[in-house]
């Protein structure tokens, strides 16, 4: 039997054996989004790392690299961005590496390391992802970034979009993964309303980046599926 779980934080991910999976990591608003914006618009790789200060020491070693940091919500002074998708044009990232540290995703990302590929969803690449991991045969988690170690819709919603697409193909669901795609049913018809009550959406309101939270509710924009290869972030082959 082929499971389909749900890890609805990063504070709970030891209770799973990550070795086991193929682990997608979200983080909607908007580490994973972004990334899957980057890698579409073909950035030769996104290196994510968890500290600030790890993004930084990127500059010291001389790598012409892009550097991204985001704290809060916000760009940390003195990084060429932060993870607005708006910063991850085609102008921008196309043949370029970014370095990229975030609050959630990239904290997320860190502990999943261990499983047999981590790969990035968003719902950007909602279809394409959901095609390929049902080409798999393997057990599957999906990780939500939360904030800071703490549930939130967006990222639990995804995960039961995912479910959606994937549960008639005979995997066993976990409860959490049956609770979001629950969520899912809820808030389907329209993710766009159902997710403006947020409370990270309502931060990122407060930040004046609705275009933002806009952009990373677009179903399918993308196909690319970002993998992650030793510590780079870099584009599946399909």
């Amino acid at each position: 039997m082929t499971n389909l779980d749900v890890c609805l934080s990063p504070a709970l991910i030891q209770l799973y054996n990550v070795e086991d999976y193929i682990v997608v990591v979200i983080d909607i608003f908007r580490a994973t989004s972004s990334i899957c914006y980057g890698i579409e618009n073909g950035a030769e790789a996104i290196i994510p790392v968890s500290e600030v200060e790890e993004c930084a020491a990127y500059r010291e070693k001389g790598f012409n690299y892009l550097l991204a940091a985001e704290r809060n919500g916000e760009v940390v002074d003195g990084f060429d961005f932060g993870n607005s998708p708006f910063s991850y044009t085609a102008e921008k990232v196309a043949g370029k590496t970014v370095v990229l540290t975030t609050t959630n995703g990239t904290h997320a990302l860190h502990l999943s390391r261990s499983a047999k590929e981590v790969v990035i969803g968003s719902f950007l690449n909602l279809t394409s992802l959901c095609n390929w991991l049902k080409q798999q045969n393997q057990h599957i988690l999906l990780v939500c970034a939360g904030w800071k170690n703490n549930f939130n819709l967006e990222d639990t919603l995804f995960a039961g979009a995912v479910v959606e697409q994937l549960k008639a193909d005979g995997y066993v669901l976990d409860d959490p993964a049956i609770a979001a795609n629950d969520l899912y049913q809820l808030g389907k018809d329209d993710i766009s309303q159902y997710l403006s009550k947020t409370s990270h959406g309502e931060r990122l309101k407060k930040l004046g980046i609705e275009k933002d939270i806009a952009f990373c509710m677009q179903i399918d924009l993308t196909t690319a599926i970002p993998i992650l290869e030793g510590e780079k972030l870099v584009k599946l082959s399909q």
